[in-house]
């Protein structure tokens, strides 16, 4: 039987490889891209023009450049971004998962950070009552017998496992839970922010719902404000992220009555 692809083969993961690398470095070349993912030059070069046309990043001669300000309705596909930044939102997500507490009813937000916070909860083994509108994460949280999941229903949204709009934000009118972990598209100022008006008016269902708001967002979420509003930071209790955020961000949040949590063991490498 043979054995598995290696992660990095697949396109998703191996483009959000390339997008980290050019992220973090500000730029980098073609033949540096190959020896650090362990892909043919040829292979990078698509590559970098798929991401150049959904515009992720900006092309140069022999190489890219990291992209500029996003446009403010921009929205990475799902797959992508769940490779981006993996070793801090996993750490985030650990964080997270360690702030429940045995019997608590709680929402987990469609969100590839909250997702790592469900893996976490379910190693844990502790009872909670779930209600998420990711199909993904209703599964990975399935996976425990102690936690009763609650899906709340929608749309499934194209390109994705999330489910919008009714029944599920009526549904979330109608309950009460103790804590909510919510991600972002953009972290403004005060401002949390979405890409799209479907996933901002879930997003804000979901913090009316609960007694405690927990955002997670890795570093990479400090960024000017995307397309709407989800909340003032005035509506969130805690902020979870690594220490990459912008440390004068970070002070602005704890201005206004964010408790902020920097994660400090992941590796980075």
């Amino acid at each position: 039987m043979s054995s598995p692809p290696h992660p990095e083969v697949i396109p998703a993961r191996r483009r959000a490889l390339v997008l980290e690398h050019v992220r973090v470095r500000g730029a980098a070349s073609i033949h540096e891209l190959a020896r650090a993912i362990g892909a043919s030059a040829s292979t990078i070069r698509r590559d970098l023009e798929h991401l150049q046309t959904a515009g992720y990043l900006q092309r140069a001669h022999g190489g890219a450049l990291s992209p500029g300000t996003p446009h403010a309705a921009f929205e990475p596909e799902a797959t992508f971004t769940a490779g981006l930044a993996r070793q801090q939102k996993r750490a985030i997500g650990l964080a997270a998962a360690a702030m429940l507490a045995p019997g608590e009813a709680v929402i987990f937000d469609s969100s590839s950070t909250v997702q790592e916070a469900a893996r976490a909860v379910v190693e844990r083994g502790i009872p909670l009552t779930a209600v998420t509108n990711d199909l993904c994460t209703g599964q990975i949280l399935a996976g425990s017998s102690a936690i009763r999941v609650v899906v709340p229903g929608g749309a499934v949204r194209p390109g994705s496992l999330t489910l919008l709009g009714d029944p599920g934000v009526g549904f979330l009118a109608g309950i009460h839970v103790d804590v909510a972990l919510i991600g972002v598209h953009a972290i403004a100022g005060r401002l949390m922010t979405e890409a799209s008006l479907e996933t901002a008016a879930m997003k804000r269902a979901m913090i009316a719902a609960a007694r405690r708001v927990v955002v997670l967002a890795d570093a990479t979420k400090f960024q000017p404000a995307a397309f709407c509003t989800i909340c003032d930071a005035a509506a969130v209790h805690e902020l979870v992220t690594d220490p990459g955020a912008d440390a004068a961000a970070l002070a602005l949040l704890r201005e206004v009555g964010v408790t902020v949590t920097v994660v400090k063991d992941f590796d980075a490498s």
